[in-house]
Formats: C-alpha cells, sequence, structure tokens
C-alpha cells in the first residue's frame, strides 16, 4: 500500500518544474534608419539607437535595429521557455511612449558610418532608409522590412534601463532564430511615429558604457530537465 506521505513525495516532484539555465546575450549588431528619400544616411556604430519621431519639420521618423547571434550562446537543442530584452534609454525625452519590437525579414548591415539623431553618411554595407546594405541591396519597402504586428511593447520614458517582457511572440523569434540562424534578422525597435518630439534614444552596443549595451536574455532547458 502507498502511503500518504508517498504520494505528498510523489505530488510535489512532478509539480517541480524543469530545471533552467539563463544566458545573457550581448547585440553583435545594431544600426538606426534614419527616414531620407535618398537613402544615404545611417549609424552603424553610433553611441545610441533611435525609435520614434525627432522635432524635424521633414524626415523625421527614426527605427532601431538590433540582433543577436542566438545560435552561438545556445545549444542546438535547448529549449528556450522565455526572452527578455534591456535597453538603456539615454536622452532629454522624458515623455513616456510605446516602443515596440518587430521581428525583421531581411538581412542588414551595420557599417563604419558615426553619427547623431541626424545621422551620417552612409558606409558600404550600412543599413539605410532604403537600403539593407548600402548601397547595392534594398528592403522590400521604405523603412524596413519586417512583421508589423509587434512582438512586444513597453512604455519608455525616463533615463532608465527597460526590459520588454517574455511574451509569446519574443519566444517564437527567438526560437526561430536558434533553430534557423540564417533567418536571424533581430528586431526593429520602433517608437511613436505619430508625432514630433517622441523620439527615444537608447544606448548601443558602441556606447561609452558597457553596462548600457543592449542585452538579450534568455532562460531554457535542455531535453529531459
Amino acid at each position: 500500500m502507498i502511503s500518504k506521505l508517498s504520494v505528498i513525495l510523489l505530488t510535489c516532484l512532478t509539480a517541480m518544474p524543469a530545471l533552467a539555465d539563463m544566458v545573457h546575450i550581448p547585440a553583435d549588431r545594431d544600426n538606426t534608419l534614419i527616414e531620407d528619400p535618398d537613402g544615404a544616411l545611417s549609424n552603424g556604430i553610433g553611441l545610441h539607437i533611435r525609435a520614434g519621431r525627432t522635432n524635424q519639420a521633414m524626415n523625421s521618423i527614426r527605427r532601431g535595429l538590433v540582433r543577436f547571434d542566438v545560435a552561438s550562446a545556445l545549444p542546438a537543442d535547448a529549449i528556450i521557455d522565455r526572452v527578455f530584452l534591456t535597453l538603456y534609454q539615454n536622452s532629454n525625452n522624458t515623455e513616456p511612449a510605446d516602443v515596440s519590437l518587430h521581428n525583421v525579414l531581411s538581412d542588414w548591415g551595420e557599417a563604419a558610418s558615426f553619427g547623431g539623431g541626424g545621422g551620417a553618411p552612409a558606409e558600404p554595407g550600412d543599413a539605410t532608409w532604403l537600403h539593407t546594405f548600402y548601397d547595392y541591396d534594398f528592403w522590400v519597402q521604405q523603412g524596413g522590412h519586417f512583421i508589423p504586428h509587434a512582438s512586444a511593447t513597453a512604455t519608455v520614458s525616463g533615463n532608465d534601463f527597460y526590459t520588454w517582457q517574455s511574451t509569446v511572440h519574443m519566444v517564437n523569434n527567438v526560437r526561430l532564430w536558434l533553430k534557423n540562424p540564417e533567418r536571424n534578422f533581430g528586431w526593429l525597435v520602433m517608437g511613436d511615429e505619430s508625432t514630433g518630439g517622441t523620439a527615444k534614444r537608447f544606448d548601443s552596443r558602441e556606447g561609452r558604457d558597457g553596462t548600457r549595451h543592449p542585452m538579450l536574455t534568455i532562460e531554457y532547458h535542455l531535453p529531459g530537465n
């Protein structure tokens, strides 16, 4: 006869969650798409990536791009449970604004352009408003080729770290990047584009403070755990 204590112990053991591991992955590429009808501007190795609208009268939209090499950081058979993106907002714009992540559908480049909010002349291989790689390969549509539905959204206000909490869509994006590295083009970071003066500025992987670089955190377990 099974004792009452044995039943309790068995119930507790079967109810325990699988042991999870965690990995923190820094971005291996980032850039900003700067609205420009000529596609001549970029900010490949700039200190920041931007999302939203500036106060310019024309060509004011900014969209960030960020990518993480998931396949090199995880075992190939890892089962991804949760993912989190952390960025540091660093600007004088403290008004709350929603910033969303969108899975990118085309490869893109980060080259040697270096500038501020207005960008700099694009260098060969840079992503621009028109180009995936300046000046020989183009987005399917101006402003980036990405899934319109957001994978996650966070409200960003003053200077601080902001984390996009794990969603089903984020997990599915990262699972795809692990299983099919050739389809890992990262996320497009989109701010409030409905009005001017909404742009948020996030430290890029080239930012001076290494503790503020873009970071992807993944919780996962292995088969059988």
